[in-house]
C-alpha cells in the first residue's frame, strides 16, 4: 500500500460521527481527527479533506443507524466495511 493510504474509523451516533485515522507507514499510530455531523454533506466534505477516495479505507460498527454511511462512502469511491458489534 502506498504511504498515502489512510484507514479511517468512524463511531457514529444519530447526530455526529467521531473520526480517527491511521496512516500507512506511521507505525500504526492512530490519531483523533475530530467530530463531524452525521450527514451526507459532512461525509462528502470529510472525503475531500482526506485525499483521493481510492486511498481511503473506512470502517464502522453496525448499529441501528442503518447503512447510509456505507452507501455514501461507496458512492464517493472510497472503500468501507461495516463490522459486527
Amino acid at each position: 500500500m502506498s504511504k498515502s493510504t489512510r484507514f479511517i474509523g468512524l463511531d457514529d451516533s444519530k447526530e455526529s460521527i467521531e473520526v480517527a485515522i491511521a496512516e500507512a507507514g506511521r507505525d500504526g499510530e492512530v490519531r483523533r481527527f475530530g467530530v463531524i455531523p452525521n450527514t451526507p454533506a459532512a461525509l462528502r466534505k470529510l472525503v475531500r479533506r482526506l485525499g483521493r477516495p481510492k486511498e481511503l479505507h473506512f470502517a464502522y460498527e453496525a448499529g441501528p443507524g442503518g447503512y447510509g454511511i456505507l452507501r455514501e462512502l461507496l458512492s464517493l469511491g472510497a472503500s468501507c466495511i461495516v463490522a459486527a458489534p
